[in-house]
């Protein structure tokens, strides 16, 4: 169980026997919407609504900043997100986060201080070449870092498209796929067109000067003619991974039920 969500169990239990009042319930429960940490309000009740808590987007923040969100975050939760994320300043938070991880591919901060986790299987992520690597990682680590099993498809693009029919059998038993390519962007339409799953689509800004740093995939995409493709933004492997973490818990727990 998440900490927020144990210290609102603990709260009420308290006050159905008695040990804290209604008064001092209430005092602590209208802290839980936001904390104001000077230069930025953590919205501590996304864990309980979305069942992740915010994730901090490093681009544009220093060290010092990074470091006093995701303290506060840690305050309330056992996990942390950080996205963006430069060696130099990842060096710097860890000096006051010692158990912080550092993901360098995928330019991510990751704090999972859970004792126990589920393991979520059905996602794939594809990524059309090696030069598309720290898009699809972003995405692939945003996924385990919310339970997810993810299986890696790496340098399948429709260029050498028998690299892609080689994983066919893999892609199919997927839940949900998550298709991350440049140039012409045309890998998410290929897999849609192979599969039942949900394709996430993911373009980069991975191309020569006609791919217009990403948009000519993008468009691709978005005029997909295979069914069941859904685009997210350039470059957004974080919005993929958390995208396709939600449909797999979905499936999930449907299939336990």
């Amino acid at each position: 169980m998440d900490i927020q969500r144990e210290k609102i169990k603990e709260l009420l239990d308290k006050l159905k026997s008695g040990e804290v009042t209604s008064e001092e319930a209430i005092t602590y429960l209208t802290t839980l919407p936001y904390e104001d940490v000077g230069f930025a309000k953590l919205d501590h009740h996304r864990t309980l609504r979305k069942g992740f808590p915010e994730v901090v987007l490093g681009q544009g923040k220093t060290g010092s900043q990074i470091s006093t969100l995701a303290n506060a975050v840690l305050d309330r939760s056992d996990r942390v997100l950080a996205t963006r994320i430069g060696r130099d300043v990842f060096d710097e938070v860890k000096d006051s986060i010692p158990d912080a991880e550092y993901y360098g591919t995928a330019r991510l901060l990751v704090v999972d201080r859970r004792e126990y986790h589920q393991h979520i299987p059905g996602v794939v992520v594809a990524s059309g070449g090696t030069s598309d690597e720290f898009v699809a990682e972003e995405a692939a680590v945003t996924a385990e870092l919310m339970d997810c099993e993810v299986v890696r498809l790496v340098d399948v693009g429709v260029a050498g498209i028998h690299r892609l029919f080689d994983n066919l059998e893999v892609l199919q038993q997927a839940c949900v796929i998550i298709a991350v390519a440049g140039m012409e962007g045309a890998l998410p339409s290929v897999i849609g067109g192979l599969v039942k799953a949900p394709v996430i689509a993911v373009p980069t800004s991975i191309g020569y000067g006609s791919s217009f740093n990403g948009i000519a995939a993008l468009l691709a995409m978005l005029n997909s003619c295979a069914p069941g493709v859904a685009v997210v933004n350039i470059d957004n492997g974080f919005g993929a991974g958390y995208m396709a973490a939600t449909i797999a818990d979905a499936i999930s727990k449907s299939n336990r039920d």
